[in-house]
């Protein structure tokens, strides 16, 4: 049977004022952990507020509904949802439109262009190439893909009697001997 505990780590400073109040709870409260206090849920409601502010709980910042109430008044009123924060703008959505970074390309309808298939795929527009890229030459329509010949890499040694690769030239023909002694 899983215990209801909410695991709380508070700060540094609260620690000591915590530790106070949990060992006068009936029943103890317990460590599972140097700085980490398991509470039952039912008593968590019954901390003092000032020993949870800026504490982890379950793995949360706790904020309190004072702090809560002053981030409120701090919004900016660009986009309502916006507020600063340590003297900075914080914007938590993403499609915010004061400040940040555009993205630009990126989940957009441009972006989710439809392919047919049997046709050529869309063309992709200019401004979406560095400013450094060249373009690759159009394929021409007598050169069929399959019919180039391929390119063996430098350092591959394919086998003549099968289409195994072979990182040294020794491996292949230790490999021919073995496996292909017939030819």
């Amino acid at each position: 049977m899983p215990l209801n505990v909410i695991e709380i780590q508070p700060t540094r400073a609260q620690r000591r004022a915590f530790a106070a109040w949990a060992v006068a709870q009936v029943p103890k409260i317990r460590t599972i952990g140097p700085n980490l206090f398991a509470v039952p849920a039912g008593l968590f409601a019954d901390a003092p507020e000032g020993i949870l502010i800026g504490a982890l709980v379950d793995g949360h910042r706790y904020v309190s509904p004072d702090e809560d109430a002053a981030r409120e008044q701090r919004r900016l009123p660009a986009c309502g949802l916006c507020y600063e924060e340590n003297g900075e703008e914080v914007h938590p959505h993403p499609d915010c439109t004061a400040g940040g970074t555009e993205l630009v390309g990126v989940a957009t309808p441009d972006g989710f262009l439809e392919a047919v298939p049997g046709e050529p795929l869309p063309e992709v527009p200019a401004e979406a190439y560095g400013p450094d890229s060249t373009p690759l030459p159009a394929p021409s329509e007598d050169s069929d893909p399959s019919d180039s010949p391929t390119e063996v890499p430098e350092g591959v040694f394919p086998c003549d009697g099968c289409d195994r690769e072979f990182t040294s030239e020794r491996g292949r023909d230790t490999h021919r001997r073995q496996k292909h002694a017939e030819a």
